[in-house]
């Protein structure tokens, strides 16, 4: 995989709209999630970690602000709210709930993704201060989700690119065990360290000089593992 692609959520109760949505982010690159429902879509943002929601607020279960605020109280992924209202008190009062964008019913698929698009440059830039992370020779660009070591761009799977993700948007920190499987698994996976730790060695395999001696990918025994922007010995786990 060279690439992979940003995920959105898509959460409205409308088949047609859906439909429409989809075929525009797809042709965007964008993988696509579905959601008919408040329920569902609050499920969906949990263990699908996407990188954008596209919400409309008329839910046949739950009011759109209702799930914008239960987003926000664990998530900071950018939300655009879709709705027929186009009154301002409507629009200011949903940003600052914390959605990201508001786009008015009927609207252009090109206006959507390019909000979509400055929305992720937004997230990204804030979360990392650049959409840009390096550590050492490695290059990871948060916003075109591409990764490169010393100028060569390599391949990932899509869980050696999340894996990466979650670390250069945390990048000198340490992120913990259960975070990360928290993130990156669903199920009985997400409470089996060991699929971390085969993740972790599959990824040294392609960015480190010495996967044996870990430089890059760090390990803080008994914690978690941490993405340094300079190098550092580690020990192996």
């Amino acid at each position: 995989m060279n690439k992979p692609s940003n995920v959105v959520l898509l959460i409205d109760d409308e088949p047609k709209i859906r439909r429409f949505l989809r075929a525009g982010f797809e042709l965007q690159g964008f993988s696509v999630i579905e959601a008919e429902n408040a329920a569902d879509g609050l499920k969906a943002a949990t263990f699908s970690a996407p990188d954008i929601i596209i919400l409309d607020l008329a839910l046949p279960d739950l009011h759109g602000t209702e799930v914008l605020d239960r987003l926000r109280s664990w998530s900071n992924v950018p939300v655009i709210v879709l709705s027929v209202v186009s009154g301002e008190d409507e629009k200011v009062r949903l940003l600052q709930a914390g959605a990201d964008d508001y786009v008015v019913k009927p609207f252009g698929m090109a206006e959507l993704l390019a909000r979509s698009e400055a929305a992720l440059r937004r997230y990204f830039k804030t979360a990392t201060e650049s959409p840009v992370v390096t550590a050492g020779a490695l290059s990871i660009d948060l916003v075109a989700r591409t990764v490169s070591l010393n100028s060569n761009q390599i391949r990932l799977t899509r869980k050696e690119y999340r894996l990466l993700h979650i670390l250069a948007t945390h990048v000198g920190l340490v992120v913990t065990h259960d975070q990360l499987l928290k993130e990156i698994w669903t199920g009985n996976q997400r409470d089996n360290i060991q699929y971390l730790r085969i993740l972790v060695r599959k990824l040294r395999q392609k960015i480190e000089t010495d996967p044996n001696h870990p430089r890059l990918l760090v390990t803080e025994s008994g914690v978690g593992y941490r993405l340094q922007s300079r190098f550092e010995e580690s020990s192996v786990d």
